[in-house]
């Protein structure tokens, strides 16, 4: 029988690995802005692997992105995939291309305890949705549910991309001035590794502070280290990515919990534990009754999205 490959792809990095006996193996991270396209980036980790073309049989690509039809086009990155072209040239007999947050999704049903930490204490209401809500290069939403045949649902959409929502008269302010900059304000302006920087720079024109950072990484360096203005953005940032989610788990009824994946908040896991993340989370008025008792993880596993990709192969051959 021939190998699955599976594959996770963001605006920056995309993983590969093979699935086999339902675990990953040989798992490689290439750079997107290395390689024209997906075929190039497969060829090079087959040629790595020892691997010829022909010796894979069905691939299982998360794609960051709205997938449908035969045509994709990533929204982060300069890729793109047509199916009959892509089979062609890995001579692969079968392509099956998902939306990352879908192969996220999927990846939280293989979770160990000790990939996950809990942020909210709670219990989890069987048969009832799952949030999965990530901050990357962009922000991902998904929602999981359990069938009663103990395969898994996945209802992917576009939840990165919903108005940022507004909380106190100090959001108010920063979000004029993401508005005026921006036009119309999606949560994954602010909720993602550029939006960090998005809101270092408005919390620095708000208050009339110089700016001394130019990158993500540097305004966490500083957060954690103390620096007022930076400790102010992961603050906020957990605030919002807060909203967010209790927004999210009110539309859906997700009282079987939420996983908080992607990124950019491991980067800063003990400050957001300790941010005002809960307080957000669960701020909402006459309904925050309704968030008690919702649990909250956050999930370090490694490479959940490439989990994910193979549970979603599997799940489709055992459909037939």
């Amino acid at each position: 029988m021939k190998l699955a490959l599976v594959g996770d792809i963001g605006g920056t990095n995309a993983r590969f690995a093979l699935w086999r006996d339902d675990h990953l193996e040989a798992v490689q991270v290439l750079a997107t802005a290395d390689f024209p396209g997906p075929e190039q980036a497969i060829m090079a980790y087959l040629q790595a692997q020892g691997l010829p073309l022909g010796a894979i049989g069905s691939v299982c690509l998360a794609c960051a992105g709205p997938v449908s039809g035969d045509l994709f086009r990533f929204t982060n990155n300069h890729w793109r995939i047509d199916r009959t072209a892509f089979c062609q040239a890995l001579q692969v007999d079968e392509l099956l291309m998902i939306n990352d947050f879908f192969a996220m999704a999927l990846g939280m049903t293989r979770l160990a305890e000790h990939e996950r930490i809990p942020v909210c204490e709670g219990q989890a209401q069987a048969e009832r949705p799952v949030l999965v809500i990530g901050a990357g290069t962009g922000l991902g939403v998904g929602t999981l549910l359990e069938q009663a045949d103990g395969r898994w649902l996945v209802l992917p959409g576009e939840g990165g991309h919903v108005d940022l929502p507004i909380g106190s008269p100090r959001e108010a302010e920063l979000w004029q001035i993401l508005h005026r900059q921006l036009g119309h304000v999606r949560a994954e302006d602010v909720l993602s590794g550029n939006g960090l920087l998005a809101l270092y720079r408005a919390i620095c024109e708000l208050d009339g502070q110089p700016r001394r950072h130019d990158t993500p990484a540097a305004i966490t360096t500083a957060g954690l280290a103390g620096e007022s203005v930076a400790a102010e953005v992961l603050e906020q940032f957990s605030c919002w990515l807060g909203r967010v989610a209790g927004n999210n788990v009110l539309t859906l009824g997700a009282r079987g919990g939420v996983y908080i994946v992607g990124g950019v908040v491991p980067r800063f896991a003990e400050r957001f534990l300790t941010s005002g993340f809960a307080k957000s989370f669960s701020d909402k008025g006459c309904m925050s009754h309704y968030l008690d008792g919702v649990p909250v993880w956050l999930v370090t596993a490694e490479y959940p999205g490439l989990t994910g990709a193979g549970v979603a192969l599997q799940q489709r051959a055992e459909a037939g």
